[in-house]
């Protein structure tokens, strides 16, 4: 092992036993390397900006409660990122506390915020008159159920925090979608773009030039007139004043291929600000596929044919 590869080090959401901890343990070049637990998005990110760690695993996208907006917020403000991967983990709950507790004991929940509204709807059956105390992360939910200064009777966990832990499972699987699902990315410095797998995604950060009617239309037609289909848009606001966004965006393709790149120069001819965010492979590896006259001999004939044109060597078919 090298010296460089030594020093690798990757930063996640913890402590141990978070969604995110399970996303990373996704990362096979990971493996092996140190591995350093933050309280929040921005301090993983400042970690990889000051070189402290050599990526950091983020959530970014939930299927029940969509972006995450402070990772997308992030990635706006904070420049040379690049997203090298994502990775998918099912968010399952359930429902723990100390040994010899029982549910119709529990008065008190302490859960994060998100995962508490995962689980609301079961809350309501189970428990209808509990109260909610928020917790930093799903793990510490279940840590905070034991030291000095105890404030709940139970918390919402992801599923094997038994393990290591003096608590027990009051109630499986609460959540309230079985088929939730968090999308996570790693984040780098940037860097080289890897080259295509044919199964790949492209993630930008774009703004309108004008808020009047119709620029978002201009804006999406970009994409639409050459075939990329859009997988994610979200708006987030600027924040300089009342009525002007940003679009976090995620594209079917890859930035070599002909037909993104060709959307995103576009773009760029149209937007004031347009932030690359990454290409990279999809999660699912399920490959991209386009109709004929959006494919990379497509473009690529249409540019070798307008260059005849040019050079008066154009010959009628």
């Amino acid at each position: 092992m090298s010296a460089a590869e030594a020093e690798e080090s990757y930063s996640y959401l913890g402590p141990p036993g978070t969604f995110t901890w399970a996303a990373l343990q996704q990362v096979e070049r990971a493996r092996g390397k140190r591995w350093r637990s933050v309280n929040n998005v921005g301090e993983a990110l400042d970690d990889v900006v000051t070189g402290r760690s050599t990526a950091a695993m983020i959530a970014i996208e939930n299927s029940v409660d969509g972006g995450v907006s402070a990772t997308q917020d992030a990635l706006a403000s904070i420049p040379n990122l690049r997203i090298v991967g994502e990775y998918l983990v099912p968010v399952r709950f359930v429902l723990v506390a100390l040994p010899g507790t029982r549910l119709e004991d529990v008065h008190v929940v302490a859960a994060h915020p998100v995962a508490y509204a995962q689980c609301h709807g079961w809350l309501e059956r189970a428990l209808p008159e509990h109260a909610h105390v928020p917790a930093t992360s799903n793990v510490a939910a279940a840590d905070d159920l034991t030291g000095e200064h105890v404030l709940a009777d139970a918390a919402i966990a992801p599923p094997g925090i038994t393990e290591g832990r003096d608590v027990v499972v009051l109630a499986d699987d609460i959540g309230d979608n079985p088929h939730a699902v968090t999308r996570f990315v790693l984040v780098s410095r940037a860097a080289r773009v890897p080259e295509p797998t044919g199964a790949d995604k492209t993630s930008i950060i774009a703004e309108l030039p004008t808020d009047e009617p119709g620029s978002l239309l201009e804006m999406l037609e970009q994409f639409a007139t050459r075939g990329v289909n859009m997988s994610l848009i979200e708006s987030r606001p600027i924040g300089d004043e009342l009525g002007r966004y940003r679009f976090v965006i995620d594209l079917d393709g890859h930035v070599r291929d002909e037909r993104v790149a060709d959307a995103l120069l576009g773009l760029k001819r149209y937007s004031p600000s347009v932030i690359f965010l990454g290409s990279y492979p999809r999660a699912d590896r399920r490959s991209i596929e386009v109709t004929t006259r959006y494919s990379d001999t497509a473009f690529r004939e249409a540019r070798e044919w307008l260059e005849s044109i040019v050079d008066g060597d154009a010959r009628e078919p």
